[in-house]
């Protein structure tokens, strides 16, 4: 047990010196859901190695580059694996930030501002990086998928035409459009490490949250060894979900359309995107204004910025709200809900349950922070805090 400030006085003194969390002061009842993070990290220099081997042989031409992905999983030693763990990996990258904001809501960690903030903004950076890396196959998908989520553009004033046309390189989703994604999607996931690094300091100026959320200057423990050991269980058991997916069930979070080359003059009966995407394509398409529902799609993402600005209750940890943790599953299941119901075509009754499933979104994921003011001012007493 170490004493608090003097500890973290010397931790600033290694970090200035050495950046070093070799000895990073940490709360002592950390839980298993502080892992994901050093998964996340994990995740994003495992896709960035990937990504550059596959580079080796991918060709981003309109003409070339479907066939540059089946030679690389046919005649490349090992071709299948790199490119297998590259496509899953971003599916498990994505399962892990989820469960890694979940945390970050059911904990409170959205009251530290800048770590949440950066945390939100890499999310939307991998989100970006995602569509651009599924374009890249010029499968019959991927070249729709283009056309729909760049079309959206069309929807900013005076200016959107223009901007789809510069995006394109033309008038219509072609070999520059493809070249451009590829140059792009090379080169985003090294701003993500210098976002990474941002998000880090952050962390490690006030220190991590702790599932109690109190202070916890006094009860500190030094990051190794007694959390690289969790982190490494953790790392261990990623990898096991990653290299199921990659050798036993390689195309189950894919799309079969996607082994189809691109036919320019038919269109996909249901065009949809990756699974992580679905919960937000459901909310797209659930209003039928076109500029209305980009507004809400983007609305289900920036609302996580304003969950540190609407936080009203005296505890930051759901823990000391029963009430409140069953709103915090509620819109676990919405998510979820909002998910299966992207995966089926636009016909009734989907339509009726997405919309209602989007409103339940909204209004759960304001609720969560906001709704901790009646607890406090029904339960607990007035002239307590902590």
């Amino acid at each position: 047990m170490f004493v608090g400030k003097p500890f973290r006085k010397r931790h600033w003194l290694l970090k200035t010196v050495s950046a070093s969390i070799y000895d990073l002061p940490c709360p002592i009842n950390l839980n298993v859901w502080w892992s994901f993070g050093s998964m996340l990290g994990l995740c994003l220099v495992t896709q960035i190695v990937t990504g550059f081997m596959l580079s080796f042989y991918y060709i981003p031409h309109g003409d070339m580059a479907y066939d540059s992905v089946f030679y690389i999983m046919r005649n490349v030693h090992k071709g299948w694996m790199v490119r297998g763990i590259h496509a899953n990996g971003a599916s498990v990258f994505f399962m892990c930030i989820y469960v890694h904001i979940a945390r970050g809501l059911y904990y409170g960690s959205y009251l530290d501002k800048g770590v949440w903030n950066v945390g939100v903004i890499l999310y939307l950076m991998l989100m970006g990086e995602s569509f651009l890396g599924y374009v890249l196959p010029w499968g019959q998908m991927s070249y729709w998928g283009a056309v729909v989520i760049t079309s959206m553009l069309t929807a900013i004033p005076y200016v959107g035409n223009s901007i789809v046309e510069y995006v394109w390189g033309g008038y219509v989703v072609n070999t520059r459009t493809l070249t451009r994604f590829y140059s792009f999607h090379f080169i985003i996931p090294f701003l993500m490490v210098v976002m990474v690094m941002l998000h880090f300091f952050y962390l490690h100026d006030k220190g991590s949250n702790n599932p109690l959320g109190i202070s916890s200057d006094s009860m500190l423990i030094p990051f190794h060894p007694f959390y690289t050991v969790k982190d490494i269980v953790g790392f261990v058991a990623m990898f096991m979900v990653l290299m199921y997916f990659v050798c036993v069930k390689p195309e189950a979070l894919g799309n079969p359309l996607n082994y189809i080359i691109i036919d320019q003059y038919k269109t996909p009966i249901h065009i949809q995107p990756e699974w992580y995407f679905l919960f937000a394509y459901t909310i797209l398409r659930s209003i039928p204004h076109k500029v209305g529902g980009i507004l809400a799609m983007l609305g289900s993402i920036l609302i996580l910025f304003l969950m540190p600005l609407i936080h009203t209750g005296q505890f930051r940890s759901l823990s000391f709200y029963p009430m409140h943790q069953l709103l915090f599953w509620f819109n676990v299941s919405v998510f979820i809900g909002l998910t299966l119901i992207g995966m089926r075509i636009v016909i009734e009754p989907y339509i009726f349950v997405g919309r209602v499933l989007t409103g339940c979104y909204f209004v759960g994921m304001l609720l969560l922070p906001l709704s901790l003011f009646l607890w406090d001012f029904l339960i607990t007493p007035k002239n307590k805090s902590v």
